[in-house]
């Protein structure tokens, strides 16, 4: 399945633990964009995500795990920044990994299922 036009099938995944405890693409997302810019801020901001909302994800995903995935500090006169810890790295890399698995092996299925959907127009 190759991803390409607007119209192409997203495969997304989520993972639920528990009620409330869960790791999707956005969560995933924040976690490269927070490795990326070494700033929660700055990684919500690219995301298009309040500065709350990013610190909200970050600390669930914090008490979710038994490490925390993200460690920060305070601003201050060299500013403050925040990094993945190794137990951070390996969730992203667990995660993208399975989402990789996932895709490929339903691949066909998805295939199958789009040719079966009504036409859209623009989609050839």
């Amino acid at each position: 399945m190759t991803q390409g036009s607007p119209h192409d099938p997203r495969f997304r995944l989520r993972l639920v633990f528990a009620p409330g405890e869960m790791l999707g693409p956005g969560k995933a997302d924040l976690l490269e964009g927070i490795a990326r810019t070494g700033s929660i801020a700055a990684a919500g901001r690219d995301m298009g995500m309040s500065y709350k909302r990013a610190w909200q994800l970050v600390e669930t995903m914090n008490a979710m795990f038994r490490q925390p995935l993200v460690e920060s500090t305070r601003g201050g006169a060299k500013g403050g920044g925040a990094v993945l810890t190794e137990a951070g790295q390996a969730v992203l890399t667990e995660f993208r990994s399975l989402e990789a698995v996932a895709e490929k092996a339903g691949a066909a299925h998805i295939d199958r299922l789009q040719a079966m959907l009504r036409d859209i127009p623009d989609q050839k």
